[in-house]
């Protein structure tokens, strides 16, 4: 392991984060809301820290290993999250302890969207716009960003696209070259949230909650700048439609964009076999949800409850976490239906959270093959997608992840239990935090300010474990990681 070669890599990537304490001392001038000081001091002190990693180690220019890169992306997700709790910590307008701090700040960055904190609507504008930054840069992961301007550092960035990148098939690059294929992403990932921004405002929001929506839609974050999330602009319908639009296009898989735009054709996505298994769970779960609850009928009108049901179910699906409505008070076995098809959670290689769906469908094709087996024991049934073959290793890789899914799943949620939560809430603050998706059931329907310390501290870890996709966390716990 190269120590002193990662100490420079995350004193440079420190360097760089305290960058992001600026813009929001620019809006706490701008509007003048008091709060610029912990801004300030958590801009220096983050730099501060970063130089002092930095400059012993600075002549370490050696190529990183894969073991290396491993342990740089999840060095820099628990440092990032821990130095972006303290312009929270500082506030003197929140007052929040440093886990309640810590909990918002992890939240945050890995797009989960669960929040300690209430009454949003009067917190100040720089407080409000950082939690929708953080959720931003989070998105699309700020080491692809830092892949990008790597080659200037002197830093390869392989090893880093690879841990970082989500997705069972990791080698998989747009352009021939990581650093092109890293901007090419965040070329995509900058354009739809400028679109989305100018969407919202065009749609009814005022230009600082359009951009603040834009930041968590895009990364499929679900931070609102209001207590009633999407609820406040219940008013305006096309709100409404402009978050399903863009939460439905950021769940999908981001070089599907890049085709569709170098192409200038659709095809591409519907040629895409997990896409269409995307678009087939979603539009299967909003259909049930809108006969249930037109059935019910928990809306005046039929077209209250479609719209309240796509979207519900377009936020849900795509891990965003947005609401309109408190769906976990929706009756009947809808609120568990939501919940379990965050599990699926996005496409590969979109910001959505949950296992993605082309695990899910390969799970799928691998019962139905062995299904088969059993009526036919000599039969060779191989897996195909998209009319190829997949191999055996990723067959292996989806199988192995699943079982560290439910493996660590159960775990969490019986330690949870342990702690005092019901099962309700326990089992849905588990899904909703590993599937990094927000909201859950029970006691964290609103928001998770009531549970214990130990929780968020657990919560938090299975947040990271959904971000990093289990096994770039789970590897650093191995015996074996660590031998020469």
């Amino acid at each position: 392991m190269q120590f002193l070669v990662i100490q420079r890599i995350l004193g440079i990537l420190l360097m760089i984060f305290s960058s992001t304490m600026v813009p929001p001392m620019v809006v706490s001038v701008i509007y003048a809301d008091g709060a610029l000081e912990p801004f300030f001091w958590a801009f220096a002190v983050t730099l501060i820290t970063g130089i002092v990693l930095w400059l012993p180690v600075k002549s370490q220019r050696r190529e990183l290993r894969l073991r290396d890169g491993f342990l740089v992306v999840v060095l820099f997700w628990t440092v990032l999250g821990s130095f972006g709790a303290l312009p929270l910590i500082l506030s003197p307008q929140l007052d929040i302890r440093p886990i309640d701090a810590l909990f918002e700040s992890i939240s945050g960055l890995t797009t989960t969207g669960a929040t300690v904190l209430t009454h949003i609507d009067i917190l100040p504008r720089s407080i409000l716009y950082y939690r929708q930054q953080l959720q931003w840069l989070g998105g699309m992961g700020i080491i692809v960003l830092a892949v990008a301007i790597m080659p200037m550092l002197g830093i390869g960035g392989m090893q880093l696209y690879r841990a970082e990148t989500p997705g069972p098939v990791k080698d998989t690059k747009l352009t021939p070259r990581i650093t092109e294929t890293a901007k090419a992403l965040w070329y995509i990932y900058l354009t739809l949230t400028l679109a989305c921004m100018l969407a919202y405002w065009l749609a009814g929001m005022e230009p600082f909650d359009a951009l603040a929506h834009a930041f968590s839609t895009v990364a499929i974050g679900g931070y609102s700048t209001h207590d009633a999330s999407m609820g406040y602009f219940i008013s305006t319908p096309m709100v409404e439609v402009v978050a399903i639009v863009f939460m439905f296009l950021s769940g999908i898989n981001f070089s599907l964009h890049f085709v569709a735009w170098r192409r200038r054709s659709l095809w591409g996505y519907l040629a895409d076999a997990e896409f269409r298994a995307y678009l087939a769970i979603l539009v299967t779960v909003g259909t049930i949800t809108t006969v249930y609850l037109y059935h019910q009928g928990v809306f005046d009108t039929p077209g209250q409850t479609l719209i309240n049901s796509i979207f519900q179910t377009v936020s849900i699906g795509t891990t965003t976490g947005f609401t309109t409505h408190q769906y976990h008070l929706w009756p009947g076995f809808l609120p568990v239906l939501l919940l379990f098809t965050s599990f699926i959670g996005g496409c590969a290689g979109s910001t959505g959270g949950g296992m993605k769906v082309i695990r899910f469908v390969m799970l799928l094709k691998q019962g139905r093959r062995e299904v088969m087996r059993v009526i036919h024991p000599h039969a060779v049934v191989p897996i195909k997608l998209g009319g190829h073959p997949v191999s055996n290793r990723i067959l292996d890789a989806v199988w192995g992840f699943f079982a560290a899914y439910v493996g660590l799943f159960s775990i969490m949620l019986l330690l949870l239990m342990f702690d005092g939560m019901d099962q309700i809430t326990a089992f849905s603050a588990v899904a909703a935090c590993m599937n990094n998706l927000g909201p859950g059931l029970g006691e964290v329907g609103n928001n998770y300010a009531g549970i214990s310390d130990f929780a968020k501290g657990l919560l938090s870890f299975a947040m990271l474990l959904g971000r990093l996709e289990i096994f770039t966390l789970l590897v650093l716990l191995t015996p074996a990681f660590w031998r020469s």
